[in-house]
């Protein structure tokens, strides 16, 4: 990272490692923020008369009524009629929320007619061009706010080197965020028959803000003659509700415990890859504390597909495990008792590629 970004770098951590302190996810009943993107003075993408932001919010107003029947599930909004919502009080909302899933809706354009099909967004550093581009759309609405500079702290959505200095704090949420933008991709598919362009990681700054799983759905392209009118109309409206409803309905089903009073996090504990001093995990008070102990792995990657630990699998990397949580496998290397240990396995993944990797913590 070049010194002189330092500062600029530093500022968009802390404030989102800020929100991670001061917002946490509810336990009692599981609630979802339905983002409907752009809105107001920001059109989002226009072709042919048809509006992103009024084909978004018709979806996630659809979305919300298919849940509100769900007894269980609480809907909050970010906005409900044609206002402009900046991208921090978007993820404010989410988070003072204490929300379980943030869901932001939003439609694809550009200048060839050609382009057509949906994908899904998570959080994530990979940056292809033209994915960056998305990226930058997106994160674009950021110039529309008045004193920019200061909401965002030198984040700059067309500058790569802004993009690059960002930090995945939720990386304990970008597995479910994959299962959930999974999920919703094949449900486009195999429900609506839509052509599917997949399941994407970028850099996206209201994902990186929202504490808490989170996906950005690109329902299709406005700009694609066929593709803009199924979008713009009521049977294609409905349909893409459903879709999405019931994904979201199967992700609370796979992770979300209304009877847990906190959120078990004994076994995918974060822990900073600073030098500063580990975080433990306290036992409870029983009569097998003494006996309880610690162990440091480095997670490398997770995915739906389970993969053989052999280190050509794994860039050449040895001792690594497998652990499957829900319908996700995650992969880690080494297995230590001792932190500083740990830290070099960290430090040896990362120069082998794994940039995004992080220690995390066990107990027996």
């Amino acid at each position: 990272m070049p010194t002189k970004n330092y500062t600029k770098y530093l500022s968009v951590i802390l404030l989102l490692f800020t929100f991670t302190l001061a917002f946490g996810q509810n336990n009692t009943k599981f609630k979802v923020v339905l983002d409907a993107g752009h809105g107001g003075e920001d059109p989002g993408a226009v072709k042919n008369g048809i509006k992103e932001k009024d084909i978004v919010l018709d979806v996630v107003l659809k979305i919300g009524k298919i849940l509100e029947s769900n007894k269980n599930i609480e809907i909050i909004y970010t906005r409900k009629t044609d206002v402009f919502i900046g991208l921090k009080e978007r993820a404010n909302i989410a988070n003072k929320a204490k929300a379980n899933l943030f869901v932001s809706v939003h439609c694809n354009g550009v200048k060839s007619t050609a382009a057509r099909g949906t994908e899904t967004f998570v959080m994530g550093m990979s940056r292809t061009d033209t994915n960056l581009d998305i990226a930058k759309k997106e994160n674009g609405v950021i110039f529309l706010e008045k004193n920019y500079n200061e909401k965002y702290k030198g984040f700059d959505p067309n500058n790569p080197e802004t993009l690059l200095g960002l930090k995945i704090l939720q990386e304990e949420f970008l597995d479910q965020s994959i299962s959930l933008a999974s999920e919703i991709e094949k449900n486009f598919v195999s429900n609506d028959g839509r052509f599917s362009r997949g399941v994407k990681q970028q850099p996206i700054w209201v994902l990186d803000a929202t504490v808490m799983p989170g996906v950005l759905i690109e329902l299709g392209f406005v700009s694609h003659p066929e593709e803009g009118k199924y979008l713009d109309s009521n049977k294609g409206k409905e349909e893409i509700a459903t879709s999405i409803s019931k994904a979201i309905v199967s992700y609370r089903n796979d992770f979300f415990n209304p009877d847990a009073s906190e959120r078990n996090t004994e076994s995918n504990t974060v822990i900073s890859d600073d030098n500063s001093n580990p975080k433990k995990v306290n036992p409870s008070d029983s009569e097998n504390e003494k006996s309880t102990t610690t162990y440091f792995k480095v997670q490398i990657s997770a995915g739906r597909k389970k993969i053989a630990t052999n280190p050509s699998n794994f860039k050449g990397l040895k001792e690594i495990s497998v652990e499957k949580e829900k319908k996700i496998y995650k992969y880690f290397y080494g297995n230590e008792t001792d932190y500083n240990a740990c830290k070099k396995k960290l430090e040896e993944a990362k120069k082998k590629g794994y940039t995004s990797a992080f220690i995390v913590t066990f107990t027996n």
